[in-house]
């Protein structure tokens, strides 16, 4: 018989290497077949109930990494949830009407004006659900666990009818108005914008400083040659001009340069700046007044000598450029609009919706892109002896974020949402939301106490169409009877019957409207802003679906959605029923590349996830997605998944290492009550609670890296570089059936069920592998709870002790590793050692009541009194220690060194302790003696 034959070497047939890219695909396929989702779902019926609303991606292209950062999060928080006492179902959703829809289709060759609106609209739902369908098989493939089979699109009938029905409720309040107003407007996508869709980059545009002539001064200035110093970064909307913005409470000079004939109106505090910048000498200061007295002076428009511009008060001058009086274009910018409005100013928009200008701007302008009028504008005031001064202003400036391209302020009529009549309502409703990190709640306070009024109509026909109708004296018509029909037809049709009907037959029977003596009606042909879309989704979904709840209690997203998704939810939400749509908000960051770059197929830099699946699995990115601070951006690279890798393999080989120690124990009888365990298995059993308890807390505050963080530490520290450092000197040696290694392996196999259920929410494909191989009463470690945290007496005491030990274990292996550097011994079990110890260390020893010399992985330990410690020990607070080789001989069995190998004589090259124990468990060998 052989030595190694007497040992209790860990076997075991879970497989050192994951093969993630092949296994997680029959794992998921499994789930499948099993329907695991839905037991869990049967599992937790009757709970109390969390509900993650999902916030939904745009159906176009195959899934990134923030699409991965995104749902995986969201994973971690459903499956966490689901096994700790709550009703969880997650219903994914996709967004899947608006603009990038049609330009894909016109990319793909479809003629739009060849087909009619309904034909091409049907194209637009084909492609969009294709799209779904690609994105769909991405996430399943992260592991992510849903509602795969019925998820929410917002192109379904039964979601539009609903998001007709926020409206309807909406235009019954008196929150949805028309008007005439400077919008965000993208004349590369001929629509308006919302905010959400407006993305700011750093531009250089040319600005000037020009005269304008006063004609009526008020008798305040003189007509006689007095300009005002107007300033602007537009010199194109110089043709909608119609005013100049001052501040009642600044000083404005009159001032004149020698050798100018003219004087000129600036503020007084940038006179000297200004005079530097316009080459002016020796300027003298004529006069000053307050701007208030300047009101309603009238000056002479550049171009047009018979517009007259007004001055007026307003609060968005400031002095920190140009020159303290701001050229004013109702038309062309929202402080324009509205100071006009209290002057009752004409709206001039002379561009049209493509950015050229029009007819209205004049000869010099007609048919000119609005870019290129610049150029004009400065070249007319140049010539007529008005323009001070042209010059290079750098700012940041409004992009349309799908086309990428400039956007300009243009007044355009257009359907609003009022979010001014319901402000206080919002702003109350945020106060009662917990926002991780909790600067959000601030964040989305601040941008709806500033935003204006939404503009939710777009000139598109890929959407749901405002359900709006126009009597023939063009009074609009929205009442809760004709929208509740339209709602109706579109539940029971689609939103396509909108643009196959003519309006009489979209109205109820019979309807009638004073406005309309005739009874002839048309409709509406903009379409609803996508953002209407999915910000009605709490009632297209959760107020829908009868297991889902409203309000939700988390919305989790980028943090981009604090101007997108949870900004339309939120008012839509408080417009309809008076509450936020949801109780927490996590906000994320964007995954940027390992420099920090955003990125970007032009970049070459982009990380899709399914290059990482395929090399490495769908486990490793989930890993990646646990240790990131993902409430920052997120830099990632094909480094940062090797490194997570590392941490993967870690964790596997530990789980490896348990469940090959642990094959012969069955729980249900060779289990060991705590009270009866050995020292030590005691304190990694309070140990394993702590940590339990930690992990818990974290998923419960959603801190997935804390729990990474954690994860790692225990392994690395608790597990590996301790308790089972020491378990190879029980679990191989020990007879199989003794109490010592019965104790040790207790605690071994609750650590690894322990574990395996608090990583099921992160990596499930790898703990479902490792489920098979537990002894534990659920099929699938997705229908197990998590862990309770368990509490003994005395474990506070217990603690203590131990922590107390592992320092003096600490100076010990500082002895051993000196030892190792001096060649005086080579592995730990090659030194006996004299520990010197106070009377206080001597009675946490013998407190521990474990046996120290196992505890510290040596051959011999020897502990003496503090005092007698030799020069040559190595000494500490309270403990010296001192290392020498062992004296005696290696038995092979225990890879001790003894002096009492070769004393038992059926088995002269074993140590005592291990004859004993062959001998009593291997009464064979004692006949047949053993080889090496």
């Amino acid at each position: 018989m052989r030595v190694k034959d007497t040992l209790n070497l860990g076997k075991t047939k879970f497989p050192m290497r994951g093969n993630l890219p092949v296994r997680e695909v029959e794992r998921q396929n499994e789930w499948e077949e099993n329907k695991i989702y839905e037991k869990r779902q049967k599992l937790n019926e009757g709970k109390p109930s969390f509900i993650l609303h999902d916030g939904p991606p745009y159906a176009n292209g195959n899934i990134h990494m923030g699409h991965a950062l995104n749902k995986i999060s969201k994973d971690f928080i459903v499956r966490s949830k689901s096994m700790m006492g709550f009703r969880a179902p997650y219903v994914p959703g996709w967004d899947t009407h608006g603009l990038p829809i049609e330009q894909q289709l016109k990319k793909a060759g479809v003629d739009r004006k060849s087909l009619s609106i309904a034909d091409f609209r049907e194209k637009c739902r084909e492609y969009a659900l294709e799209q779904v369908e690609k994105q769909k098989k991405d996430f399943k493939r992260l592991g992510v666990a849903g509602e795969w089979d019925h998820p929410y699109v917002t192109l379904d009938p039964s979601f539009e009818a609903h998001e007709i029905r926020v409206f309807g409720k909406m235009a019954e309040k008196g929150l949805i108005y028309k008007g005439k107003k400077p919008v965000f407007w993208s004349w590369s996508s001929e629509s308006a914008l919302a905010e959400a869709e407006v993305e700011y980059h750093d531009v250089t545009s040319p600005s000037a400083f020009y005269g304008e002539k006063v004609v009526d001064g008020r008798g305040v200035l003189e007509e006689n040659n007095t300009y005002m110093v107007v300033w602007t970064t537009t010199p194109w909307t110089i043709p909608g001009s119609e005013g100049i913005t001052i501040d009642g409470g600044f000083d404005y000079a009159v001032v004149q340069p020698e050798g100018d004939d003219k004087k000129y109106v600036l503020a007084a505090e940038l006179v000297n700046q200004n005079a530097e910048l316009f080459g002016w000498k020796n300027v003298r200061v004529l006069k000053t007044v307050k701007g208030a007295e300047l009101e309603n002076v009238l000056a002479e428009h550049p171009f047009y000598p018979e517009r007259k511009l007004v001055t007026m008060l307003g609060d968005f001058v400031t002095l920190d450029a140009g020159t303290g009086l701001v050229h004013t274009a109702p038309g062309f910018g929202e402080d324009d609009f509205n100071v006009g409005q209290q002057y009752n100013l004409d709206v001039v928009v002379p561009v049209d919706d493509k950015g050229y200008m029009t007819e209205e701007a004049g000869a010099d302008f007609a048919g000119v892109f609005y870019e290129d009028a610049n150029q004009i504008s400065l070249d007319k005031l140049e010539k007529d002896g008005l323009l001070l001064k042209e010059m290079d202003y750098e700012h940041s400036y409004p992009f349309d974020w799908r086309t990428k391209k400039p956007i300009i302020f243009r007044a355009t009529p257009q359907w609003f949402a009022s979010v001014d009549k319901i402000r206080q309502q919002i702003l109350d409703q945020i106060s009662g939301v917990k926002f991780y990190p909790e600067w959000g709640q601030k964040r989305l306070y601040n941008m709806i106490r500033d935003r204006g009024d939404w503009v939710i109509s777009r000139q598109r026909v890929w959407g749901v169409p405002l359900p709006i109708f126009y009597a023939e004296d063009g009074e609009a018509i929205m009442e809760p009877e004709t929208i509740e029909h339209v709602a109706e037809l579109i539940a029971e049709h689609g939103s396509n019957i909108w643009f196959e009907k003519e309006a009489k037959d979209l109205l109820p029977e019979g309807y009638t409207n004073e406005h309309s003596p005739h009874g002839e009606f048309t409709k509406e042909t903009d379409i609803m802003d996508v953002w209407f879309d999915s910000g009605s989704s709490h009632q297209g979904v959760l107020a829908d679906r009868d297991y889902l709840e409203y309000p939700a209690d988390m919305y989790l997203e980028g943090s981009d959605q604090y101007r997108g998704w949870f900004n339309s939810s939120l008012i839509t939400s408080v417009a309809f029923s008076g509450q936020a749509p949801y109780k927490q908000v996590l906000s994320q960051g964007f995954t940027l590349d390992g420099k920090g770059r955003k990125m970007s197929k032009s970049l070459g830099n982009t990380i899709v996830p399914e290059k990482v699946i395929k090399q490495m699995g769908a486990e490793i990115i989930r890993l990646w997605v646990a240790s990131v601070d993902s409430s920052a951006d997120v830099r990632v690279s094909m480094g940062s998944f090797q490194q997570i890798s590392e941490s993967y393999r870690k964790i596997r080989n530990t789980i490896r290492f348990l469940l090959a120690n642990t094959t012969d124990f069955d729980p249900a009888t060779d289990r060991v009550p705590f009270a009866e365990l050995e020292s030590i298995d005691k304190f990694m059993q309070v140990k394993i609670n702590q940590f339990t308890k930690d992990l818990l807390d974290d998923y419960a505050n959603y801190d997935f890296m804390n729990i990474y963080k954690s994860l790692i530490n225990f392994l690395t520290v608790d597990l590996s570089a301790f308790y089972l450092d020491v378990a190879k000197d029980v679990v191989y040696i020990e007879a199989e059936d003794s109490h010592k290694r019965r104790s040790m392996q207790t605690v071994l196999y609750d650590v690894a069920v322990r574990l395996t259920k608090l990583l099921t929410p992160i990596i499930p494909h790898t703990t479902e592998e490792i489920w098979k191989y537990l002894k534990e009463p659920e099929e699938f470690a997705q229908l197990a709870e998590m862990p309770s945290v368990e509490h003994y007496d005395s474990e506070a005491k217990l603690l203590a002790n131990w922590d107390a030990f592992m320092q003096v274990r600490s100076h010990v292996f500082k002895a051993l590793e000196e030892a190792r550097d001096q060649k005086l011994i080579g592995k730990s079990f090659e030194a006996h050692v004299d520990l010197y110890v106070t009377e206080s260390v001597r009675d946490l020893l013998t407190a521990l009541d474990t046996n120290v010399r196992q505890a510290l992985i040596v051959s011999a330990v020897d502990i003496k009194d503090f005092d007698a410690a030799p020069e040559s020990a190595l000494k500490f607070d309270k403990v010296a220690v001192e290392v020498k080789h062992a004296a005696g001989e290696v038995c092979p069995r225990c890879r001790m060194i003894k002096e009492d190998v070769g004393q038992d004589q059926h088995f002269p090259q074993l140590c005592q302790s291990c004859a004993a124990i062959v001998t009593a468990n291997y009464p064979e060998a004692v006949e047949t003696g053993l080889d090496e």
